[in-house]
Order: C-alpha cells, then sequence, then structure tokens
C-alpha cells in the first residue's frame, strides 16, 4: 500500500513529478502546498487540466504548477506532463495531502454481541451496535449510529459512515466506502397473492459487495429471495440508488443517483447508468452499455449499445423519436389542412349522379310551363 503524509510544510515539484511519472518542465525551485481547482489555485497550488476545453482557464489560472497531457507554451510556470491529468491528480492527493489513517481505538458505549472478531487497528465510534458473530477486518471505521447484523463480515480498510445499517449475513468486503443512511441486507420486495391477500415470500439470501465497491448516502441494497444479490468489484454507487433483490451487477459499474433497479436483474461490466434511470425485473443489460438519465429499460440491452428514452431504444433511434416528437404539434397542424383540402378536391372532381340530373332537368322545364299557364289565365 503506498505511504501516505501530510504535505503541511510543501511538497518539492521535483518530488511530486516523480510520484505520477512526469516529465517536469520548468523551474523546479517551487514547493507544492496543495492541489486545488483551476479556479481556486494560488501560486503554491498544483491544478491540473483534465481536457483541452479548460486551456483558456488554465492560461488565467494563478496555479503555481499545473499537470498537463502536454505541454502549453504560453504557460510560464512549472507543468508536469503525464498521460492522464486527472488521474495523476487523484495520485497526488493520496500520497501527498491526505492524512494518514490513525486507528481511534473502540469507543464507548457500543453493544457488542457474542463471538465478535474484531481485526488490527480498529476505528469504532460510540453507538455502534455488532451483532453475534460478527467478523470486522482489520482497519476498519464505523462512524456513531451504525448496525451490523448477527453473522456479518466485513473486509479491511473499509470504511461505513454514520446510520449505516448491514443487516444479518451481508458480506461486505476490503476497502469498500459506504455513505451515510445507506441499507444492505433489507427484505425484497417479494409477495405472492392468494384469497384478496398479499402473501410476503420470506427472503432468505445475503448481499455480497466485493472489494473497492463505493455506496453513496441512502442506498439500499435488498437481500436475495434465495442466494444472493451481488455488487461486482469496484463499482461505484451513488446516492439514493435501489438495488432489488437477486440483482447482480458487474465489475467497475456506475450508476448514478436515483436509479432503480428491479428484481433478478443481470447488470455486466464497466456499464454505465444516468440519473434515474427504471431497469425492469429480469432485463439483462450486456457489458459496456451506456444508458441515458431517465430511460427506462423494459428490454434486454446488447453489450456495447447506447440506450435512451423512455421506453429505452437504442439513441440513434431514441434521437428521431424526440426530434418528431417536437414536432408533433406542426405536424398534427399541417395534417389537418391536408385533410380539408382533400375533401375540397373530391367534392369538386365529383360528377352528379345520372337520377339526380334527371330532377334537376325536370325541374327546369315544369317550372316555366306552370308560369305561361298562370299568365294565361290571370289575362
Amino acid at each position: 500500500m503506498r505511504t501516505r503524509r501530510q504535505a503541511s510544510r510543501g511538497v518539492r515539484i521535483e518530488d511530486i513529478a516523480r510520484a505520477v511519472d512526469g516529465v517536469l518542465s520548468g523551474s523546479r525551485s517551487i514547493t507544492i502546498v496543495d492541489l486545488k481547482s483551476l479556479e481556486d489555485a494560488g501560486s503554491h497550488d498544483l491544478a491540473y487540466v483534465g481536457d483541452d476545453r479548460f486551456l483558456a482557464l488554465a492560461r488565467r489560472s494563478r496555479a503555481g504548477a499545473l499537470l498537463v497531457n502536454r505541454p502549453l507554451p504560453d504557460f510560464d510556470r512549472p507543468q508536469i506532463t503525464v498521460a492522464n491529468p486527472a488521474y495523476a491528480a487523484v495520485l497526488v492527493v493520496e500520497h501527498f495531502f491526505t492524512t494518514p489513517y490513525r486507528a481511534r481505538g473502540v469507543g464507548a458505549p457500543i453493544v457488542c454481541g457474542r463471538d465478535v472478531v474484531m481485526g488490527a487497528e480498529p476505528s469504532i465510534w460510540p453507538f455502534v451496535t455488532l451483532g453475534n458473530r460478527v467478523r470486522l477486518g482489520a482497519r476498519v471505521s464505523l462512524y456513531p449510529g451504525v448496525f451490523i447484523g448477527d453473522d456479518a463480515t466485513v473486509g479491511d480498510d473499509t470504511v461505513m459512515y454514520p446510520n449505516v445499517i448491514i443487516l444479518s449475513r451481508c458480506h461486505i468486503g476490503a476497502r469498500v466506502i459506504i455513505g451515510s443512511g445507506t441499507v444492505i441486507g433489507s427484505d425484497g420486495f417479494g409477495y405472492v397473492q392468494h384469497a384478496g391477500r398479499h402473501h410476503k415470500i420470506p427472503q432468505r439470501g445475503s448481499v455480497v459487495i466485493e472489494d473497492d465497491v463505493e455506496l453513496g448516502a441512502n442506498v439500499t441494497v435488498d437481500r436475495a429471495t434465495y442466494g444472493q444479490t451481488l455488487i461486482g468489484r469496484g463499482s461505484k454507487i451513488d446516492n439514493q440508488v435501489h438495488i432489488a433483490h437477486n440483482v447482480s451487477i458487474g465489475e467497475h459499474t456506475i450508476l448514478v443517483a436515483q436509479v432503480g433497479i428491479a428484481g433478478s436483474v443481470t447488470v455486466g461490466t464497466h456499464v454505465v447508468m444516468g440519473g434515474q434511470v427504471g431497469v425492469a425485473d429480469h432485463i439483462r443489460v450486456g457489458d459496456g452499455a451506456m444508458i441515458a438519465a431517465t430511460a427506462g429499460v423494459v428490454q434486454d440491452v446488447a453489450p456495447g449499445e447506447r440506450m435512451s428514452g423512455t421506453p429505452a431504444l437504442p439513441h440513434h433511434e431514441a434521437l428521431r423519436v424526440y426530434t418528431a416528437l417536437r414536432r408533433l404539434p406542426e405536424l398534427r397542424q399541417r395534417v389537418r389542412e391536408l385533410e380539408r383540402r382533400l375533401a375540397e378536391l373530391a367534392s369538386a372532381a365529383a360528377p352528379s349522379p345520372p337520377h339526380a340530373v334527371k330532377r334537376a332537368m325536370i325541374a327546369s322545364k315544369a317550372v316555366p310551363a306552370r308560369r305561361r299557364t298562370s299568365s294565361r289565365v290571370s289575362g
């Protein structure tokens, strides 16, 4: 594990370049005291240029040095050239500007069940509850209000923020971060209807959260009816996401805020779902798929597909549908006008029926004859 240290007196720019395997150009005498955004950085701060959109901002920045993916010729301060400046910035913060972990021990009061096993260097705050046979790895941090149920396990270096609830028989991997208010292992929403009533199906499975997963605040992960609900290694889940029973999430997948995934869905690896995506039950989402915000997924998604809209369609189709939808009032008016003109043309072109013509001719002859007879009588 990379050694961390606090850079309270500043870090030499050369040391930073070495730590990120970068190429340093410009002055080597500057010391860096922090990493900040381009807008906020001062003369002793490091900033990074994520992509070309920020070049103009970088040139105006007061930053003492920059992380860049190619040298900026009109920037007169030190630059460290790396392949991925955003990733290099993460390494700099972790290596130089993050306070090292210091175990705080076990606070009081806590509630601790039978046969609990704690790893080395715990940081357990007051008002934590540990059920029977809970197993905690090394350097686990549990903030106030955390509840961990019977027979649950937690891996090394995992952090649970205030009021996290891990219910019985759930398994949390190493280096997992769980935001405040998240509930793991709640009952899945399963009922069978009989005699006009909804009867609860016992939810007897578990939840498995693999290593290096991060769950935001107020996430809910339901336990499986049978078997397990799974969140794969390295996946990142934003606030207020709901994952239902028997869902399987692949490795390194991203779910943005308010995503809702119904029961027995299988999501592949490296999938990205935007905010408020809804996925119907028993759907399969292939590896590398991307689903745009607010989409409603009601059919399987092929690997690598881009989906959007409700119901979700391949993105290029959804764009055509959306374009047509915006023109719908205009198209409706045009259809009405075409219908009116068609009716007029049809009326003008239609011949008079034969019997109608005959009646018209008779009428035209009879009227003058009556008029003439009337004239003779009166005379």
